[in-house]
């Protein structure tokens, strides 16, 4: 199951700058709903159900976190600020944004039907939505959008042009493997699953919910310490070696939640000396064969934020972690991030950040990674 929705949106102008427009709308909808993930051609054809300029049109791929309604408040707030006035009758606009599909669902409200009632006779819609989702199937006849065109009884729909995907380009250059690291509740799974779904990644996401010494752990660390650690330490490095060596052919790139390092870090914190001492050994011997990453990036995360998002997740496991023990693990990252030479690592202060509800903020991270990368290989 996805984290994030798959949103087809439907874009169209016939008023001034009719390809401005479309540009500046797409640029608002990546920066405020969600990532847009493709853009279709752009299509010109005449005017539908009244009398004016030939329309441009374009469909796109967003992919979002919000929800319905909250999506269609704000694109009815970008055209608006566009200069669209609705006066429930067909009239020239700057701009025009519907929404097409969601997902796979099909959705009645009285302020939105999903999928949008007239997509499937509208060549200025069928032809750009088979640009960007060329095996599309609409979810309540089973028709695929060739079907679609086929039956259209006429046609006078063109491609005139494109229009190029808004932000700065992928932002990890030729790099094959990044990981995303974090203390507790910092978000590097959510920032992971959102990067790997937006840009066609592989993830590797750490088995932690499947460890049976966690939740012993939280209630008797002493007992339980060096168990679990040595039961993560073997874990990762299976679930590395396996998943890092078997590269997809079907994804760009790797990017995982962890980086094996963390089991020396949270050892550190969790063992007593002479059993730190015995597990560095073994660490040593089994990180000499691990894939190191491309990039390294730390999400960090202040305690108070840490503590909050550990609470708003409700594992109840979790619910007595100490501040002290975050900020001791916080410690143990930020050192062992100084103490690395020849490592690529970018770090990220994401405490007055929300990458969730926030999409600037998703953003923002994104493109603190594209600089990294771009200085990492000029």
């Amino acid at each position: 199951m996805n984290l994030q929705h798959r949103v087809m949106l439907s874009l169209g102008s016939n008023e001034g700058d009719r390809l401005a427009s479309l540009d500046s709308a797409i640029a608002r909808i990546h920066a405020e709903i969600g990532t847009v993930i493709r853009v279709s051609g752009v299509y010109e054809s005449p005017a539908w159900g009244f009398e004016g300029g030939d329309f441009l049109n374009v469909a796109i791929l967003v992919h979002t976190l919000k929800k319905p309604s909250v999506v269609l408040k704000s694109v009815l707030g970008i055209e608006k600020k566009a200069g669209r006035i609705r006066t429930g009758t067909y009239s020239s606009r700057p701009i025009d944004i519907d929404i097409l599909t969601w997902d796979d669902e099909v959705m009645e409200t009285p302020q939105l039907s999903v999928p949008h009632p007239r997509m499937a006779t509208r060549d200025f819609v069928l032809f750009p939505l088979r640009d960007v989702m060329p095996d599309f199937v609409h979810p309540v006849s089973g028709a695929t959008v060739d079907d679609l065109i086929k039956a259209l009884s006429e046609s006078n729909c063109r491609r005139v042009g494109t229009l190029q995907l808004p932000g700065n380009g992928f932002p990890f250059g030729n790099f094959s493997y990044i990981a995303i690291e974090g203390n507790i509740g910092a978000g590097k799974t959510t920032l992971t699953t959102r990067i790997a779904e937006d840009f066609n990644a592989k993830t590797v996401l750490e088995r932690f919910a499947d460890n049976p010494f966690l939740p012993k752990f939280y209630k008797d660390q002493p007992r339980y310490a060096f168990p679990l650690e040595m039961s993560f330490l073997a874990d990762r490095y299976q679930q590395l070696s396996d998943d890092i060596a078997q590269f997809d052919l079907f994804r760009d790139f790797i990017v995982s939640d962890y980086h094996v390092f963390k089991s020396l870090i949270f050892a550190k914190v969790t063992l007593a000396e002479d059993e730190y001492r015995l597990y560095r050994k073994l660490f040593d011997i089994i990180y000499r064969e691990m894939p190191r990453p491309d990039l390294y990036v730390y999400l960090y995360q202040d305690t108070e934020r840490l503590l909050a998002n550990i609470r708003k997740r409700g594992r109840a496991y979790e619910q007595e972690i100490p501040a002290e023990y975050l900020e001791k693990i916080n410690k143990g990252y930020l050192d062992f991030i100084k103490s690395q030479q020849g490592m690529n690592i970018l770090v990220i202060d994401v405490s007055k950040l929300d990458f969730v509800k926030n999409q600037k903020d998703y953003l923002f991270i994104l493109e603190e990674i594209r600089k990294k990368v771009l200085s990492a290989t000029s």
